[in-house]
């Protein structure tokens, strides 16, 4: 198992959200991790990944260069921290953990996100990147 492998089950599940973040899309997989959800969560088009007793479907990702880890920690809100899951095939990845004290009682929808926020979102990921660069730049 490659111990950079990163779970992915809301916005970086989308090839082009990754694309326009880290300029490419790595090796991945389906995959499922049981005892989680991917909830909604208020005011946000992309979702918090929640213990829960249902089963969370998305993607791992592997093969994420050091560079790619610290633009990902970097892109992702502090409402998220990064915690090590097992997968129901038995593998383990690591995800970005939502900790808010309040997610909607609905699920996030994929589908939802992909028809009415995917290209305004991609535009917002590519903006955010050339401010993250300028940034690195000046540093």
């Amino acid at each position: 198992m490659d111990p950079e492998a990163l779970f992915v089950y809301g916005s970086l599940q989308f090839p082009e959200v990754l694309f326009a973040l880290i300029d490419r899309v790595p090796d991945h997989r389906l995959a499922t991790a049981e005892g989680w959800r991917v909830a909604a969560l208020p005011n946000e088009v992309y979702p918090g990944l929640v213990p829960g007793e249902t089963i969370a479907c998305g993607y791992l990702l592997t093969g994420l260069a050091p560079e790619e880890w610290r633009l990902l920690d970097a892109f992702e809100n502090p409402l998220y921290e990064l915690k090590r899951v097992e997968l129901t095939d038995g593998a383990h990845g690591w995800a970005y953990a939502c900790t808010p004290e309040e997610v909607e009682p609905h699920d996030w929808s994929a589908e939802d996100f992909e028809a009415q926020h995917l290209p305004a979102y991609i535009e917002r990921c590519t903006a955010w990147r050339r401010r993250y660069e300028a940034r690195e730049q000046v540093s």
